[in-house]
């Protein structure tokens, strides 16, 4: 009874401590995601003040909270939506890997780290954070902007490269050799194929099936079927968060809409509860020295994002003012480099560290990039501002 109080208590604490932060962040403008890191720093191993009770309640929330981040992001997309911009933003997705996979790949063999923490840094310094971009275009009322798709673009490849990645890196991560990674990555490709086919083809049916006009019946059925699908991902090695993805996709119409609204208030609390988990398995301590790595490596990668929304918006002939604000607001990274990172610190603990300094520094900066890179460009290189409206794309919004 007494563990049952404690735990009760520490739980109590941390989500009144979470809603406190969110609505201080919310004041502010700025992502939460570096006040909910710093709060686990604070409550975890080496802080202020550590938690007991709560912990392992904590670690299975977090796991939650991945689930949910990946299904919500399947849910903002269609199948066909997803194969479209396959085909058409292919080019500026390679170009995307290569400038800012590299880097991080690069910084683990300079650090010493070996091959597996390459594959696992390089998935930190590549995804752009979907959430803090979204919440950022709106803020700064850029939905209805020419280079807007583009930007949007560029995101949606990247998520889809997350079904193929995290899989590898999985396999990566658990010792399998050539043979054991290639097969694991012909499953996730095939279930990713097979579920785009489905999807394209039986969307409707599948809609369907799940449908309810109950809120509660779909609720738990979406719920449900998600955590299942996620647990068989996860006995396959393809990764529960690809499962989850991969369930989103499948959705579509009324359905995903009607998930979406009921499950958001669940994504953000375990989204929450996750990021202040992975806060509290990295021993604050342990930053300092990795902070000059962190600093150099965000700054590398934060001028990489800018070379890669601009070569994204050239090529689909935004003009140069459009090219540079996509540029900028691609450099925010947030969950889901914490995801990848999380996957990583049982194999190679240092990568713990390095990410939550990276993540804080440009889940911070990211915002200000995507206000100020276009100004600093256009003072630099002299010329004079785009008219107003030239800008703008016809009145129907881009979809986030």
């Amino acid at each position: 009874m007494h563990n049952t109080a404690t735990m009760l208590i520490e739980l109590g604490a941390i989500i009144l401590a979470l809603g406190l932060l969110g609505r201080l962040a919310g004041r502010v403008g700025f992502s939460p995601i570096p006040l909910y890191l710093l709060a686990g720093l604070a409550f975890g191993h080496g802080g202020i003040l550590t938690l007991q009770a709560s912990e392992e309640f904590i670690a299975v929330g977090a796991e939650i909270g991945v689930i949910l981040l990946l299904l919500m992001l399947g849910l903002e997309y269609s199948a066909s939506e997803l194969v479209t911009n396959l085909r058409t933003q292919y080019p500026s997705g390679a170009v995307d890997f290569v400038l800012n996979a590299v880097p991080g790949a690069v910084a683990a063999f300079i650090l010493g780290w070996g091959p597996v923490a390459a594959v696992a840094l390089a998935g930190v310094t590549w995804i752009s954070s979907s959430g803090v971009i979204a919440k950022v275009l709106g803020d700064l009322r850029r939905l209805g902007n020419r280079e807007t798709p583009v930007v949007l673009g560029v995101l949606v490849i990247e998520d889809l490269a997350m079904a193929v990645y995290l899989p590898i890196l999985t396999a990566v991560l658990a010792g399998a050799g050539l043979a054991g990674g290639s097969v694991t990555l012909l499953i996730a490709l095939g279930t990713v194929g097979a579920v785009l086919y489905l999807a394209l083809r039986h969307g409707r049916l599948i809609s369907r099936a799940v449908s309810s006009d109950n809120a509660e019946m779909l609720l738990l059925v979406v719920l449900g079927l998600t955590l299942l699908v996620a647990g068989l991902a996860q006995e396959l090695q393809v990764s529960a968060a690809v499962g989850a993805f991969l369930v989103g996709i499948a959705l579509s119409g009324e359905v995903a809409e009607g998930a979406s609204s009921l499950l958001t208030p669940l994504r953000d609390l375990f989204a929450a509860v996750f990021f202040v988990f992975f806060g509290l398995s990295t021993d604050p301590a342990d930053i300092p020295p990795v902070l000059v790595p962190a600093l150099l490596l965000a700054l590398v990668t934060a001028l990489t994002k800018i070379a890669t929304g601009w070569y994204a918006a050239r090529r689909a002939g935004i003009s140069g003012a459009g090219r540079w604000r996509a540029g900028g607001t691609l450099v925010a990274r947030g969950e889901f480099s914490i995801v990848i990172a999380g996957l990583a610190v049982g194999v190679e603990p240092r990568i713990g560290p390095l990410a939550t300094a990276y993540v804080l520094i440009l889940v911070v900066v990211g915002p200000l990039t995507a206000r100020w890179t276009e100004p600093l460009a256009r003072k630099l290189t002299g010329r004079a501002k785009t008219p107003a409206g030239t800008e703008r794309a016809a009145p129907e919004p881009a979809k986030v």
